[in-house]
This record gives structure tokens, C-alpha cells and sequence, in this order.
């Protein structure tokens, strides 16, 4: 919500484009970089403090930019975006790392994160369009107002509830070499979370160009809302079920059914309405692919770093989006939607098999799960 409210915002009152995308760089970039370091003050400070005042430095940054009149100076909109993205509450990470406290009996794990991937899908599906009606209907500076707005409120909200409000860091003696990093399995599932967000990133872009490509650009949007609603269609699922996989040879065929379904893709370059079929039926492995991962953090982060951890897989999608994007548009440019299509089943495949790679990094009991799979040994 915030990227398309910076994005469209910037473009109406420089008129360019190419400065729109600039501040769209600047604060995804910033909310990269300051993700784990914030998710590793909270560990050592609590939730309330960091997020209360990230919160609200954000949404004094994102109305200042709101204000800006037409004309303003491109460096001043960057700064306010950079500025946004670097204090950006990790509300993701924080909510996450309560999840597990939550429960009295681990194996109901599997089932919360599935729905909190649901409910996180609803985020995606509705705050693009609120953000754009409100930018057609009002003007994009009150749009973005209303973003920030709407950040701070629900980060006091969520502070406010008696969950976070009990939630203390845990007392170390010694933090980890490294901090979360430090765990093997951590730095697997960041590369994991990585490849996922090259796959998405690239997927937007296949999708968008496509549109274009077909004199449909309009389907664009409700292409990518049917990706959404397709997330969300197995997140509920996957809830239903139990929650998703609880191993990792469960995760292995996740990602694999995810690198599959998305590279598909590149076979429906030439219809919108096929297209809107198997991008629903992509979207579908998303949510339960995503709850298995962060399932795994907590288990296998250090001592006192969870928060930090959590805030590493949020840094490592945004980068491996925004890498995917980049390469997917160059990849349009010169080869058309099939270049960047083949580029989100590259990404994929990669994907899996860096997880077969790493098995030796996951605890013996998940590893010989994925060697079965895999059918090796060392």
C-alpha cells in the first residue's frame, strides 16, 4: 500500500516516471536495510517502544511527502521516502514472533502461521485499490496521508493488546556470533525467502507486460488481484488442514509446486483469460508455502533473537523483489512477457534447489526428510 501511494503520488506531482521510481527504490532499499536492525532493537528493548515511535516517525514522513505541492524538489520526495522506509515499525516480524507464545501445544504452530499468511493476503488484495481509489477520487497526497495514517493507528492498536504488551526479550547472557544469522537453518530459509521474492517480483512484472503486450493493460490489476485472491484461497485451505507443511520434505514439494505453477506462466503469454486461470491456481501455493517458512524460524533462531530473525526473511523478500523485477523488465524489454516469465521458472527452479543444497543446515531429523527427498548423501 505505501509503495503504490509513494509510486503514484511522486509521478503526479514531478510528472516523471522515472523519479517515481527513484522514491519507490529509496524506500524499498531503506525498509531493507532497516528491517533486521530494527527486529534486533526489539529484541533487546521490547515491541512497544520501537514500534510506537517507528510508527509514528513513518507517518509524519509519508504526510509530509502527501503535502508536497506540485513542483517539489525530486530530492526532497526521495528523502521522505528513504525516511519512511528506514523507521517503518517491523510490525510483520514482531507479530510473527508472538505467534509461537501463543500456543500451549507446538503442533498447533503450523495452523497460526497459515492463517496469519491468510490474513496478511488481505492486506495485498484491498490496500492497492483503497490507495488508488483514494488517490482518483481525492488526490494521491491524501492517499498517502491516509496510508500513514492507517500504519499508525494499527501499529497502536496492536501494541495495545495484551499479547504484546506481555511479550518481554528473552535474557541472554551472551548474544550469538552473528545474531540470527549465526543459525544455519536461519541463513538457509533467508535465501529460501530470497528466491521467493525473485519469483514474485519477476511475476509482476510477466504479468504487467503481458497486459500490454495483448492491448489489455487494464487487466493488469485484477490479474494481480486474482494472484492475491488465489493466496488467500490457500491459506484458507491450509488452515482448514492443519496448517501447511510441517516438515521440510512438506516445504520441498511446496516450493516445487510453487516454481511449477509459476513458471507455467510463460505458457499463457498469449491469453489474459488463461493467464487469469493459472495465475490463481500460482497464487493458491503462496500463503501455505509462506506460513511453512516463518513456521520454521523460531525453532532455529538464537537465543533472543527472534524478532531479528523474522525481520531477515522480510529483508531478504524485498531484495529478492526488487532484484526480480529489475532483471524481469530487462529481460520485457528485449525478449518481451516470455523473457520475464522464463526469468520467475529460473528463480524458482534455483529456489529449490538451493534448499536441497543447504539440507545439511537443517536440524538431523528434518534433514534426513530431505535427503529422502532428494535421494542423496554425503
Amino acid at each position: 500500500m505505501f509503495s503504490i501511494a509513494l509510486l503514484v503520488h511522486a509521478q503526479h506531482i514531478t510528472g516523471s516516471f522515472a523519479v517515481a521510481g527513484v522514491v519507490g527504490a529509496a524506500y524499498a532499499i531503506a525498509s531493507a536495510v532497516s528491517a533486521p536492525l530494527l527486529g534486533g532493537l526489539v529484541d533487546r528493548c521490547g515491541q512497544t517502544a520501537v514500534l510506537v515511535s517507528g510508527a509514528t516517525i513513518t507517518a509524519l514522513a509519508l504526510s509530509a511527502a502527501g503535502v508536497l505541492p506540485s513542483g517539489a524538489p525530486p530530492a526532497l520526495l526521495v528523502a521522505l521516502a528513504a525516511a519512511a522506509g528506514l523507521t517503518m515499525p517491523p510490525l510483520e516480524a514482531c507479530v510473527r514472533t508472538l505467534l509461537p507464545t501463543m500456543v500451549a501445544d507446538p503442533s498447533g504452530l503450523p495452523r497460526l502461521f497459515a492463517f496469519e499468511s491468510t490474513v496478511l493476503e488481505l492486506t495485498f488484495v484491498a490496500g492497492p485499490p483503497l490507495a488508488l481509489g483514494v488517490g482518483s477520487l481525492w488526490s494521491t497526497g491524501a492517499a498517502l496521508c491516509l496510508s500513514g495514517l492507517v500504519m499508525l493507528s494499527g501499529t497502536v492498536l496492536f501494541t495495545a493488546q495484551p499479547a504484546s504488551r506481555r511479550w518481554r526479550p528473552q535474557r541472554v547472557g551472551r548474544r550469538a556470533r552473528g545474531g540470527a544469522l549465526g543459525s544455519p537453518m536461519i541463513r538457509t530459509l533467508v535465501l529460501v525467502e530470497f528466491g521467493l521474492g525473485v519469483v514474485f517480483g519477476a511475476t509482476e512484472v510477466g504479468v504487467t507486460a503481458t497486459a500490454h503486450a495483448l492491448d489489455a493493460a487494464a487487466a493488469a490489476g485484477p490479474l494481480l488481484g486474482l494472484w492475491g485472491l488465489g493466496s488467500l484461497l490457500g491459506g484458507i485451505v491450509a488452515t482448514r488442514l492443519g496448517g501447511a507443511a510441517q516438515s521440510t520434505r512438506g516445504l520441498m514439494l511446496l516450493l516445487a509446486a510453487l516454481a511449477l505453477t509459476h513458471g507455467a506462466l510463460v505458457l499463457t503469454t498469449g491469453s489474459v483469460v488463461a493467464m487469469g486461470v493459472v495465475i490463481l491456481v500460482a497464487g493458491a501455493t503462496i500463503a501455505p508455502t509462506a506460513s511453512s517458512v516463518y513456521s520454521m524460524v523460531d525453532p532455529a533462531a538464537p537465543a533472543g533473537t527472534s524478532t531479528e530473525a523474522f525481520s531477515w526473511l522480510v529483508t531478504a523478500g524485498l531484495s529478492g523483489a526488487a532484484l526480480g523485477a529489475a532483471a524481469a523488465g530487462w529481460l520485457a524489454e528485449t525478449d518481451g512477457p516470455m523473457g520475464a516469465f522464463a526469468a520467475v521458472g529460473v528463480a524458482g527452479g534455483l529456489t529449490v534447489l538451493i534448499a536441497g543444497w543447504r539440507a545439511y543446515d537443517l536440524p538431523p531429523d528434518r534433514r534426513r526428510a530431505m535427503l529422502r527427498v532428494w535421494g542423496t548423501s554425503r
